[in-house]
């Protein structure tokens, strides 16, 4: 197909063939009743995977329980059925299955395998096409998509499921370090191939910085790993207890301080019955999209300037397997934290310098390879995507709520434009919307937008037919 051919109509395009791509397709092909003509754009040669699953090493493991992780909302039991299906943890009983926090190569799988599963069952027909999309425009009543080998598709419904990219590294002199010395987090090989006796420094202190570390010692790391971030807080730990019993439905009433205040009250009062503070966590993830969005605008800034670190520790924490392998690290040395501000970094004759301040003091390691750790790029200026920056360059979207992300309705799904006017043709889920959610990385989260992103499109598809 060229440039001046009729561009191939369907129904609905899917932007994007990790996670949340392959789940709004699931849920798509489910509740489809009619032969909608569906196509999911991936470059990628493999499904499902992104940058979060793309991981085949057993130590990176789900941040969730398996209990929780099911695609499906209303079969709350479907992934814990797939890994018995596949007989992946056979000495495990049910409870001990569900609580579990399994490698991420497993959640992949499962999405591949449900979605094969959805194929075949469904009125719609899926095809997935392994081409970009550089450009979307309005043509007529048509979303037209512009795909990277020249080629055009026309669709009624567009679901923008780009998924994730990694920030830069924010640290002069890092575009100019040998290819070899530097490697992004998420770059499972890369980051595997630096293992070695020589001391490697990683840039950011959050969950990527996480599976760079354990990735490391698995290769054999024997040289020191110095973690670098500004607020030198790492991610906490799950943990198992009695649930809390507070309701939280009072804190949506409150403002950012009083919350905060609240929360720390019910997590002493949960310690003095013996309940970990991380129970009272878990009552308030239904509140996600809540909480954020009944703060006013001072007080969301508030949080994003001055709690946000200290939120994200709390609330997205790791397997306690891999918490422990980490304080055992820091409690031995391998493993350093250091709150620093970066200042730059140089190739020298042994390898990398890094300069910082660190308690206004300027100080400087000497360092093998660096690691970008810095995790996922929220804010709209930053994406690298072409397709979303042809969106905001266009008018097509703009920034949303403190410029993170695209603008979107209060629900999370329709994109808004420039003007203000919300796309009845164009929803967004996962990062994408995080300005307007807040909330909206993690797969209990995903999978919820997901399914409401797919029921909008087959509900608008099908109603238009004659």
């Amino acid at each position: 197909m060229n440039d001046t051919a009729t561009p191939h109509r369907i129904d609905l395009a899917i932007i994007g063939g990790g996670a949340a791509g392959a789940l709004t397709a699931l849920h798509l092909l489910r509740h489809a009743r009619t032969p909608l003509q569906v196509q999911l754009f991936e470059p990628a040669s493999t499904l499902a995977e992104g940058i979060a699953y793309a991981t085949p090493a057993p130590q990176h493991l789900l941040n969730v329980p398996a209990g929780r992780m099911s695609a499906l909302p209303d079969q709350p039991t479907d992934f814990t059925g797939y890994l018995r299906q596949v007989d992946a943890f056979p000495q495990d009983d049910d409870a001990t299955l569900a609580g579990r926090f399994v490698p991420r190569r497993h959640y992949a799988a499962y999405l591949r395998q449900r979605l094969a599963e959805a194929e075949q069952a469904s009125s719609a027909q899926l095809q997935v096409v392994a081409q970009a999309v550089l450009s979307l425009r309005h043509q007529d009543d048509m979303a037209r998509l512009q795909l990277a080998d020249g080629s055009a598709v026309d669709a009624r419904q567009v679901v923008l499921a780009c998924g994730n990219s990694v920030r830069p590294i924010p640290l002069a002199g890092a575009d100019a370090l040998p290819h070899e010395s530097i490697a992004e987090a998420w770059d499972y090989d890369g980051v595997r191939l630096l293992a070695g006796d020589q001391a490697i420094g990683i840039i950011g202190s959050g969950l990527s910085m996480v599976d760079s570390v354990v990735a490391l010692f698995a290769a054999g790391q024997t040289g020191v790993l110095h973690v670098f971030s500004r607020h030198a807080l790492m991610p906490l730990p799950h943990a198992h207890g009695a649930p809390a019993t507070y309701d939280p439905q009072p804190l949506l009433a409150m403002g950012l301080r009083a919350r905060l205040h609240t929360l720390r009250r019910h997590a002493r009062e949960a310690a003095a019955q013996g309940i970990p503070w991380q129970s009272v966590m878990e009552r308030i993830r239904p509140l996600g999209k809540a909480l954020w969005q009944t703060l006013d605008e001072a007080d969301q800034r508030r949080f994003l300037r001055h709690v946000v670190r200290h939120w994200d520790v709390h609330r997205h924490r790791i397997a306690e397997e891999v918490h422990v392998q980490l304080r055992d690290a820091l409690a031995d040395g391998r493993l350093q934290l250091h709150r620093v501000r970066l200042q730059g970094v140089v190739e020298t004759e042994a390898g990398l310098r890094l300069a910082a301040l660190s308690h206004g003091a300027a100080v400087q390691w000497d360092l093998g390879a660096l690691v970008n750790a810095t995790g996922v790029e929220t804010r709209a200026q930053g994406l690298r995507n072409p397709l979303l920056r042809q969106l905001l360059a266009e008018g097509i979207a703009r920034p949303g709520p403190h410029g993170l992300g695209l603008d979107s309705e209060a629900a999370g799904d329709r994109l808004i434009d420039a003007d203000g006017t919300a796309h009845g043709a164009i929803g967004v889920l996962g990062s994408l919307p995080i300005g307007t959610l807040w909330e909206s990385l993690a797969v209990p989260e995903l999978r919820q937008q997901a399914e409401d992103a797919a029921r909008h499109a087959v509900r608008e598809l099908e109603a238009a037919m004659p």
